[in-house]
């Protein structure tokens, strides 16, 4: 499993578009059996900063299956707006380093 991060410095006032276009882009990672999950957060502090991090089955699931599939130039044309806004792509792999809580305070 690969953890893919990209990091967003939206333009102003496209932040809602941004939102809209990767929710849309969303039904293709959710169609793709190598995507594991994913998640979209915007910077409390900066609303211009966002992260997507998608969980892939491996680097070439992601490279070799979905950027190889049909779904994936639509999901492509979703998000090609905002290419050029991306200040890091980058898969990291998962250490051992890990802790997640359920709702009240049970791992």
């Amino acid at each position: 499993m690969v953890l893919e991060v990209i990091r967003y410095l939206i333009a102003n006032g496209q932040e809602k578009q941004f939102e809209t276009d990767y929710g849309r882009a969303a039904e293709y990672l959710d169609a793709s059996p190598h995507c594991l999950g994913y998640a979209l957060a915007r910077s409390g502090k900066d609303k211009n900063r966002y992260v997507m991090l998608i969980e892939w089955d491996s680097a070439e699931g992601h490279l070799q299956g979905f950027r190889q599939s049909p779904d994936f130039a639509t999901f492509f044309a979703l998000v090609k707006p905002y290419f050029n806004m991306i200040e890091e792509m980058e898969h990291y792999e998962k250490t051992n380093v890990e802790g997640k809580k359920i709702a009240g305070g049970e791992r």
